[in-house]
């Protein structure tokens, strides 16, 4: 169980920072191919013409959601577990809608999948530890 507490706070300051890196800049250039990576017609597909709103959505979703729950592990809050789980689900969902919107599945999407299937194991594991009864004997 400690590996999973530790895993937790590993991923989640990381998912986090990501967040709030990639929000920022999609705010600040909402139109423009800054990195070179993420030209306007990505967007073709999805109901948004800027970059805008996703980087809004990413920012609160995946970069300051993430790092409040990591202050509730860190503190072992009740239900640090389920919220850990729960951002694991958030990531899995912000993902595939990503990935449909955009008809495109790269590298960065998979290596992200890994991280919400493992906030969701590590995060139901820690449940389990908070809410295990101890033996009385």
């Amino acid at each position: 169980m400690k590996y999973a507490r530790l895993g937790t706070l590993i991923l989640l300051p990381f998912l986090g920072a990501g967040g709030i890196v990639g929000g920022v800049h999609l705010i600040a250039h909402p139109c423009e191919n800054q990195w070179g990576v993420m030209p306007l017609s990505l967007l073709q597909y999805s109901p948004f013409h800027s970059y805008l709103i996703p980087g809004i959505l990413l920012l609160i979703s995946n970069g300051l959601l993430p790092l409040w729950i990591y202050l509730r592990v860190r503190r072992s809050h009740p239900f640090s577990g389920l919220s850990t789980a729960f951002q694991g689900c958030v990531l899995f969902g912000w993902l595939t809608i990503e990935c449909v919107m955009l008809r495109i599945v790269a590298w960065p999407h998979l290596f992200y999948f890994a991280i919400a299937l493992a906030l969701i194991v590590f995060g139901l594991l820690l449940n389990r530890r908070q809410t295990s009864v101890p033996a009385q004997g």
